[in-house]
């Protein structure tokens, strides 16, 4: 076997035993605590997807609003986060409903989902629709919870024509009135504009946390 090959399986065993270790050292915390930056860095690496996974301030973030809501939660997007939030839902007794666009990836999702027994999210290959002014996630909302009291928008990816605005078009009505809603990338003119907006629809209020990558945290009037 070449060398380059042999480096890049030791790399992927390297980084699913990573992985696996992490993942035990997160679910033994007492319910409510928060990682620290070396097991959330141990976790990134682990996952190996490190350019494209949301960031420790936004993990951080989420994980915190995690903690607090009843649930269930909607994640536009998947990776590292909907491991976390599954793990955190079969503790706090909430699902999780998961958009991937990319069907090779939503498989790989599943499959590591299935690994570490996290059983509560429904991970929905959903294809991107055009809905004219702009596109998002083909997914009927019959098969979605009645409410979501939290979402995470990290997709579709940020080229995509509309952005990431179709969630409240598309899926508003599925949103409870306190909902909180945390957008990657809002550090990017595209997604700013978008938090805007949602803000103004929703009535809601919105903050951007974080330094080095901002997202925004939009809440719902309640």
């Amino acid at each position: 076997m070449p060398v380059r090959k042999l480096y890049r399986a030791a790399d992927r065993l390297y980084r699913r035993g990573l992985l696996a270790a992490g993942m035990r050292a997160f679910r033994r915390q007492p319910p409510g605590t928060l990682p620290s930056r070396r097991l959330l860095r141990a976790l990134r690496k682990g996952w190996g997807n490190e350019v494209w996974s949301a960031s420790e301030e936004l993990l951080i973030g989420l994980m915190r609003e995690a903690w607090k809501t009843p649930g269930p939660v909607l994640e536009c997007g998947s990776g590292l986060s909907t491991l976390l939030l599954g793990a955190i839902g079969m503790r706090a007794g909430w699902e999780v409903w998961t958009l991937e666009h990319d069907a090779f990836w939503a498989e790989h999702v599943r499959q590591t989902l299935r690994r570490f027994g996290i059983t509560n999210v429904h991970l929905l290959h959903a294809p991107l629709r055009d809905y004219g002014a702009f596109h998002w996630y083909d997914v009927p909302p019959e098969r979605l919870p009645a409410r979501f009291s939290l979402v995470l928008c990290d997709g579709p990816p940020g080229n995509t024509p509309g952005g990431r605005y179709g969630l409240l078009p598309v899926l508003g009505h599925r949103l409870s009135p306190s909902v909180v809603i945390l957008l990657d990338d809002a550090g990017r003119p595209d997604e700013r504009a978008i938090a805007d907006r949602w803000t103004a629809e929703l009535g809601g209020t919105m903050t951007i946390e974080g330094v080095q990558k901002p997202y925004a945290r939009i809440e719902g009037p309640g």
